[in-house]
């Protein structure tokens, strides 16, 4: 089978999603909140920290109602649609565009190793495997079968396991055929569609949360029923945001959350060094209650969208991202913002 029939025919290659740089921003404000609880370990070990929830820790027991498995599935699937976006602009400036993807994918491996330094539990390495695995099925069949293929697999992993590393590659495909298709276009125009998925997924996400805290309040990681209450939440997070970029919101929601989409992975990196070091010099495990950690990361989140704005004022990328476009295109990226 030829390459010509993944060519996206929806979408042009060059063409930037703003919305999309806004929801990486929005699913990295959740993840960060999820990564800083296992890199800190408050409240003692990692598993007793997480299998259960804290005696006498509501806060705990918000953020796994609210976060945990609610965000990572948005991540993952933008993950695939950026990987659609750059291998359509790879197949339109390199004679070998499978070769760009596979630097690209290998870099992130790399970035990830080092990254295991301070913070063990980081999923750069696992996005880069998986997307080396999946890439044939972009790369190589129509956009119909890389949509199924992520619909089918991602069932299947929801069903079976409630999610968690399993449905990476699904969840990668089903972004990358999403992106062939055009939703993301579809999202930022947030029309009745859109709101219709909305409202059903809202409705959904009622008896399933109630479902998974009737399960005694655990992390949802760890069951089935909250790996499923995250992915229905995380689609009615998705279009809830997309409706209100449609509303005078988008200007607030463009200035917080798209400087962080835009350098979503030094932010990620640089949340992990500053929660490790933090670990260094206070004992977050002897503490009976996360709100530290979670105040931590607010004030985090904030100075980092901050920054990121500042440094997207001069720079083109974020250094990460440099590092990685560089090595993507084995050829200097360009540092400086033209103007």
């Amino acid at each position: 089978m030829t390459t010509t029939a993944a060519r996206p025919t929806s979408l042009p290659t060059t063409e930037r999603f703003r919305f999309v740089d806004v929801l990486r921003g929005f699913a990295l404000l959740g993840i960060l909140f999820v990564n800083a609880v296992d890199i800190s370990h408050v409240g003692g070990s990692w598993i007793e920290a997480h299998r259960t929830a804290l005696p006498g820790d509501p806060l705990r027991d918000v953020l796994y109602a609210t976060t945990q498995t609610r965000f990572v599935p948005i991540f993952n699937t933008l993950f695939g649609v950026s990987l659609f976006f750059v291998l359509s602009g790879a197949r339109a400036r390199a004679p070998r565009p499978w070769l760009v993807m596979v630097r690209r994918l290998v870099g992130l491996v790399a970035i990830g190793a080092l990254l295991m330094l301070v913070y063990p539990g980081n999923v750069l390495t696992e996005y880069g495997v998986a997307g080396l695995v999946v890439l044939p099925v972009v790369l190589l069949t129509p956009r119909w079968v890389t949509l199924a293929s992520g619909l089918l697999l991602t069932a299947a992993a929801y069903a079976i396991t409630g999610g968690g590393l399993a449905a990476t590659p699904g969840l990668m495909l089903l972004g990358a055929g999403l992106a062939a298709y055009g939703v993301p276009r579809v999202l930022g125009a947030a029309g009745r569609g859109v709101a219709t998925v909305f409202v059903a997924a809202s409705i959904a996400s009622v008896p399933l949360l109630w479902a998974q805290l009737a399960e005694g309040g655990g992390d949802p990681r760890f069951s089935t029923i909250g790996g499923t209450a995250g992915i229905v939440m995380a689609v009615a997070y998705t279009t809830g945001l997309a409706l209100l970029w449609k509303t005078p919101a988008r200007r607030a929601l463009a200035a917080f959350f798209e400087p962080l989409g835009r350098m979503a992975l030094t932010n990620y990196v640089v949340a992990a060094v500053v929660f490790a070091l933090a670990g260094v010099v206070v004992d977050f495990r002897t503490m009976t209650s996360i709100l530290p950690v979670v105040l931590i990361g607010a004030v985090l989140i904030v100075l980092q969208s901050v920054c990121s704005r500042l440094w997207l004022g001069r720079f083109a990328y974020g250094p990460v991202e440099w590092l990685w476009r560089t090595a993507t295109w084995m050829r200097t990226a360009p540092w400086r913002v033209r103007r």
